[in-house]
């Protein structure tokens, strides 16, 4: 399992940490590609539109403060996202009037549109993607007992009949995985 100190948001400060990068484009494209087509935008504008938000990051991230003078990082984030989708909104038009296709221009939604939206889609997508990359780091049984109690609800006595483990075991394997996930997710979920 690879264990850091370092939580996420902090490697990526540094460009060179790759592995670190990897992850966080791993972990956010998802969810990025699923604000920017719900701001309108077709599948192939919102592909390189998210690739203009992580060009962005690259260059902005080794400077962003995560002790909340700044605002929270997906408020950040949101923001980084928000202007690149009206950076590309103006282009349109831009060429439209100048006798080109406007390529279907999308109306950006108001803020308050959403902002529900956006803060119930981070929270939800960031902890899914995050599972799904940790769960490499696990023995597959220690996952397994996690997944089945954490999220498919199974109580821990009967898993652990299922995999042939005392249910203390069961919850000492929830327990690492989770505290594994907090610790990945604690920046980026505040």
């Amino acid at each position: 399992m690879n264990t850091t100190s370092l939580t996420l948001l902090q490697r990526v400060k540094r460009r060179d940490d790759h592995a670190a990068w990897e992850r966080f484009v791993r972990l956010y494209t998802p969810l990025l590609h699923r604000w920017v087509m719900r701001a309108g935008f077709n599948e192939i504008d919102a592909a390189d539109l998210v690739q203009d938000v992580f060009a962005v990051l690259l260059v902005e991230m080794p400077r962003f403060e995560f002790d909340g003078t700044r605002g929270p990082f997906r408020a950040w984030l949101k923001t980084v996202t928000v202007n690149k989708c009206r950076e590309s909104q103006r282009r349109r038009q831009v060429a439209h009037a100048e006798g080109g296709d406007n390529g279907g221009l999308p109306t950006i939604p108001d803020d308050r549109e959403l902002e529900a939206f956006w803060e119930v889609e981070y929270r939800s997508e960031l902890v899914r993607r995050a599972l799904v990359i940790m769960q490499q780091q696990f023995e597959p049984r220690l996952w397994q007992c996690c997944w089945e109690t954490a999220v498919n609800g199974r109580s821990a006595a009967a898993v652990g009949e299922s995999f042939g483990m005392s249910e203390a075991a069961v919850y000492v394997a929830k327990f690492r995985v989770l505290r594994h996930l907090r610790q990945e997710l604690r920046d980026l979920l505040n």
